[in-house]
């Protein structure tokens, strides 16, 4: 048990991993307290205790699938003198490992196998349930699938893959980067698109499963839930500034807050569907540097909301989903999220005022620091001509 000024560390047992690449080092995920032994109201994986804790209320455990984009890249040049340290720091400079946009041919993988290889038996020394890695559309990215995990497990397994392949891929002169969309030449955006779906705990099936139709009625309010909360839920899922360029400039990631039979423009596709034991929904908003506690706990929270009111998503759209303009729009900045988040009765009951009100101070800090920034394209457009 560790601490500083009043918190308590209380290390997780369950979690303990010794790295494969430092043998010498173990890693672990810690709960916090209070000196006074009470929770830490902050904590976040606590809190997605909590919606966890309220799904079994009513019988249910989560599934979570993790589909997850990142780059890597190779350092050029790390940018580590004495005024490249600022806070933040001066990014390193990098090249590609391999050409991109060749996603239809097989020696794209083969250039980035050693890359991939690395992870792979990274994952694996981690006892992570890796499914699959792929290389992606941009120079550089992957792509990767976990078999289907419950409740914080897949969370904290989220965690620790992002960690490890940041100290991995650097130990061997790369940079791993989970930003969704980084502001280099022919880089394209990265996701987390989460399958996420909810087992019956007495049957041990899957609650989302229609048989005749396409889904239960669990299933379907379920969608309405995180429909009707769309807004407010994408604070969570896209809780950078940075995660609306993916939103608002990348034709696979989804604008229109709708839901879909496996289309990959909505920003709910179902997957499956009638009587198919792994029916899912799999929700296509998020970027892949989203807490995951945070992303899971409130879709919980927005999808419980859904099913004790009996919410009705509508019907899947059938058409071009970014051709919905009579659908809600998509939170076109963090600005948007925060303060659509900030009036959702829904998850301030869930998290607590508390936390969200602490996590708002928090985003609008943010948000202020960038608004105060002045830009290249600031600089560009203004400096000369005025």
């Amino acid at each position: 048990m560790g601490g500083g000024g009043d918190m308590l560390l209380v290390p997780d047992p369950v979690t303990l991993k010794i790295l494969p690449w430092a043998p010498d080092t173990a890693w672990i995920i810690s709960d916090l307290y209070l000196k006074d032994r009470t929770r830490c109201p902050f904590d976040c994986r606590q809190l997605m205790r909590d919606a966890l804790a309220a799904l079994e209320e009513l019988d249910y455990s989560y599934i979570a699938g993790l589909e997850l984009e990142f780059y890597v890249f190779a350092i050029e040049d790390e940018k580590v003198s004495l005024g490249e340290s600022g806070q933040p720091p001066a990014p390193p400079a990098v090249k590609a490992i391999s050409h991109g946009f060749q996603y239809h041919a097989e020696h794209p993988m083969d250039r980035v196998a050693h890359v991939a290889g690395m992870i792979r038996d990274m994952a694996a020394g981690l006892e992570l349930p890796l499914r699959t890695i792929e290389a992606e559309w941009g120079p550089g990215q992957f792509e990767v699938t976990f078999n289907p995990l419950g409740g914080l497990a897949a969370a904290d397994s989220l965690l620790l893959f992002r960690s490890a392949v940041k100290h991995l891929m650097r130990r061997h002169g790369l940079l791993a980067s989970f930003m969704a969309k980084p502001a280099l030449p022919n880089v394209y955006s990265s996701g987390w698109h989460l399958h996420q779906s909810l087992r019956n705990r007495e049957t041990g099936t899957n609650a989302f499963v229609g048989d005749e139709n396409l889904l239960s009625d669990t299933g379907y309010h379920y969608i309405g839930g995180l429909l009707e909360h769309g807004a407010a839920l994408t604070a969570f899922s896209n809780p950078t500034i940075n995660g609306y360029k993916r939103l608002n400039a990348n034709p696979l990631a989804p604008n229109r807050i709708l839901w879909a039979h496996d289309n990959r423009g909505a920003m709910l596709r179902l997957v499956g569907g009638y009587a198919e034991p792994g029916t899912r929904i799999e929700n296509r908003s998020g970027e892949p540097s989203a807490n995951p506690y945070l992303y899971m706990a409130s879709q919980i929270y927005a999808g419980l909301d859904g099913i004790r009111n009996g919410t009705d998503p509508g019907e899947p759209v059938r058409d071009d989903p970014y051709r919905q303009t009579d659908r809600p729009a998509m939170p076109r900045s963090l600005m948007e999220a925060v303060e659509a988040l900030d009036g959702s009765a829904v998850l301030r009951a869930g998290f607590g005022d508390r936390f969200v009100d602490h996590f708002l101070h928090i985003k609008r800090a943010e948000i202020g620091r960038f608004l105060a920034h002045v830009t290249d394209w600031e600089h560009g457009e203004y400096f000369e001509m005025y």
